[in-house]
């Protein structure tokens, strides 16, 4: 069978529009994942805000204010960069539903001219396709049979072309105002995009005097820093007696209870290492399950400093060694459980109370906290509120130090939380 030309146009368009249709589903989705990933770091934004102003009041907290003001830059400059990712996948969309709009355009026009066709053939030979004239020249009822049946398909393909070129008009109604939606959306997100940089330029100029506010008196915050560094030593020692004291006494209660109670590793006795019973190996299994998604301690922070050795960022003559990471919080912060556990110890030390929960072989350390809800033994649930943030008398700031344990060996919570 010989395929005309104009059918073969056809095809290939209804061809393109189906691919160009699975690609814009595609797009869409890129869209939408943008648009999460902006809504996560506007929320981070406007958290990390708050904080700042508080700590912008506050004379003692020149070394916090620059911490908070640092994470603010990095949040903006990923929020400008999302913002961009945003703008492009935009005008990639408006592109194809150009593409689409004009590919409708002309299945409309080819459309219209085959109903055109029809209906002037139809008028042309009116006499003959009269229903009744058409019926009654057929020679005996079978031809009469058939003469209805194609009468009545002729009038179906007649009626279905109308409604085919009237949906193809309202699909390309449909486009033109998905395109004007994009540009309007497109248009708030370059305005978006401006005020943020005019923020950034801001908190950049306001980090660079700081910083240089700071240097004038360097050995001053280098001794202050250095006596909260020892401060913080001795309560890393606390912390990991507590955390060796714990497995050590888990260890022998779980001996008299379950025999067959082994470490993570299979191994059936370990003084670093906790045997763990059969509930305990699924508590563990589904904490390792959680890496990356665990809730933050507090719900609205701001991470000031991170776990691990390294220059100081503000004193660089000081090294820092961080077991943990620190976060500043709002006054009075609540604080919860990462997830879900047992209360190991409650602890007051030098002033400040800690909070040890155990996950299995995995342990959460909660520290500076003003007050605590929760006591020794208690079990608690994800995100469960186990005191507040207390404040920090030399600087007047608010801050919770969170350590994550293996057992006796320090983990990276950053590497734990969600984003």
């Amino acid at each position: 069978m010989k395929i005309s030309a104009k059918t073969t146009s056809v095809l290939l368009l209804l061809a393109a529009l189906f691919a160009l249709t699975a690609f814009d589903a595609g797009a869409q989705k890129k869209s939408d994942q943008l648009k999460q990933n902006k809504q996560k770091l506007e929320k981070e934004i406007s958290n990390t805000q708050a904080i700042l102003n508080q700590t912008r009041q506050n004379k003692n907290a020149s070394l916090q204010q620059l911490s908070v003001l640092r994470r603010q830059i990095s949040n903006r400059e990923q929020f400008i960069l999302a913002l961009n990712s945003e703008i492009a996948a935009l005008e990639e969309e408006m592109a194809l539903n150009v593409k689409l709009s004009k590919n409708l355009d002309r299945k409309l026009t080819y459309m219209k001219s085959d109903y055109s066709t029809v209906v002037y053939n139809a008028y042309k030979n009116r006499r003959q396709t009269n229903k009744l004239v058409f019926l009654l020249s057929a020679e005996n009822f079978g031809q009469m049979f058939r003469c209805l049946k194609y009468y009545t398909s002729f009038a179906n393909n007649v009626k279905t072309q109308v409604e085919q070129i009237q949906a193809a008009q309202k699909e390309i109604q449909i486009k033109e105002l998905e395109i004007q939606m994009i540009k309007d959306e497109k248009a708030a997100l370059l305005s978006g995009h401006e005020q943020q940089l005019s923020a950034l330029e801001k908190e950049k100029k306001e980090k660079d005097q700081l910083t240089n506010d700071l240097k004038k008196k360097e050995k001053q915050l280098a001794a202050e820093i250095r006596k909260k560094q020892q401060e913080q030593q001795r309560l890393d020692k606390a912390i990991k007696k507590a955390i060796e004291d714990e497995i050590k006494a888990a260890n022998t209660r779980n001996k008299k209870t379950n025999s067959g109670a082994t470490t993570s590793g299979g191994k059936s006795s370990s003084s670093t290492e906790l045997l763990l019973t059969k509930e305990e190996k699924a508590l563990s299994s589904s904490f390792a399950g959680n890496q990356g998604k665990l809730p933050w301690p507090v719900a609205k922070c701001a991470k000031i400093r991170d776990f691990g050795t390294y220059a100081h960022p503000d004193v660089p003559s000081v090294t820092m060694q961080n077991n943990g990471i620190d976060l500043a919080t709002e006054a009075g912060a609540t604080v919860r459980a990462v997830f879900q556990g047992e209360v190991s110890s409650v602890l007051e030390y030098v002033g400040t109370k800690i909070v040890i929960i155990k996950h299995g072989e995995y342990m959460t350390v909660y520290q500076n906290l003003g007050t605590v809800s929760v006591k020794k033994g208690d079990k608690v649930t994800t995100k469960q509120a186990i005191g507040t943030v207390a404040k920090n008398t030399s600087s007047n700031t608010y801050e919770l130090h969170f350590e994550l344990w293996k057992n006796t060996t320090h983990l990276n919570p950053s590497n734990w939380l969600a984003r």
